[in-house]
C-alpha cells in the first residue's frame, strides 16, 4: 500500500502527519456592530473567533462545511443554515436566495479562493468581512519529501502551495483534494482523485481505496 500523508494539523489513524500551514490570529477584536448573522467557511474561523470574542456566539450563523458547523455547535454557537455545496458562486447564490434581508459578517482568513464580496455586490447585497487570521506555510527540509508513489491529500488551496514551495512534485505522486476550489491549485497534469465530501474523513477514505 502506498504511503498516505496527511497535510493538514489533523491526525488520521493510517495517514502519516506532514502539516503544511500554521494559523496566525491577526485580530484583536471582532465588529459586530449592525450585524445579525455570522458567516464561517473553516472551523479555524470560529475556533479564532472564539478566542478573540466569546459574544459571537450571540449570532446566527452560516456554517460551510460539516466540520464547521460541528466546531460551531461544539463551542456553543447556533447554527441556522449549512449549504449543501459550498464552491464559491454556489454559496453566493444561496446567500442571494435566502440572506438578502440580512446584515452577514464574514469572518475569514486573509487569503480566501472565492471574492463572495464582490459577487454579491452585482446582487445588491453588501457582505461584511473582517479578516481575523491568516495561514502562513511551514517549512521542511528536502528529506521530509514524500517518496515516490506517494499519496498526497490536500485539504485546502493553501496545503498545495506551501506543498509545493517545499517540494518539487514528483509524476508518480496521486493527489486527494477535499474539493473544486482546491483541485484547480494543483499542478498541470497532477492525477487527482476528489473527496465524496468536503470533509477530511472522507478525504481520508477516498485515499484508502486508491
Amino acid at each position: 500500500m502506498s504511503n498516505i500523508y496527511l497535510l493538514s494539523p489533523t491526525l488520521y489513524e493510517g495517514t502519516i502527519s506532514l502539516p503544511m500551514i500554521e494559523f496566525e490570529t491577526t485580530a484583536s477584536s471582532l465588529n459586530l456592530d449592525g450585524i445579525d448573522t455570522l458567516m464561517f467557511t473553516s472551523k479555524e474561523a470560529v475556533k479564532r473567533a472564539d478566542s478573540i470574542d466569546h459574544k459571537w456566539k450571540e449570532f446566527d450563523t452560516i456554517a460551510i462545511g460539516g466540520a464547521t458547523k460541528k466546531q460551531i455547535e461544539e463551542l456553543g454557537g447556533r447554527v441556522i443554515y449549512q449549504p449543501k455545496e459550498f464552491y464559491g458562486e454556489v454559496l453566493a447564490k444561496d446567500i442571494v436566495e435566502l440572506f438578502s434581508n440580512r446584515h452577514i459578517l464574514y469572518l475569514r482568513p486573509k487569503k480566501i479562493s472565492f471574492d463572495s464580496k464582490s459577487y454579491l455586490a452585482k446582487h445588491d447585497i453588501e457582505l461584511q468581512e473582517q479578516i481575523i487570521y491568516k495561514t502562513k506555510c511551514k517549512k521542511y527540509d528536502t528529506n521530509a519529501k514524500p517518496p515516490k508513489e506517494s499519496i498526497i491529500i490536500f485539504t485546502s488551496p493553501s496545503t498545495i502551495e506551501c506543498f509545493l514551495r517545499n517540494f518539487e512534485w514528483d509524476s508518480s505522486y496521486k493527489a486527494v483534494v477535499i474539493g473544486e476550489a482546491t483541485k484547480v491549485h494543483l499542478p498541470q497534469n497532477a492525477t487527482y482523485f476528489v473527496a465524496s465530501k468536503p470533509l477530511i474523513a472522507s478525504c481520508v477514505q477516498k485515499a484508502f481505496t486508491i
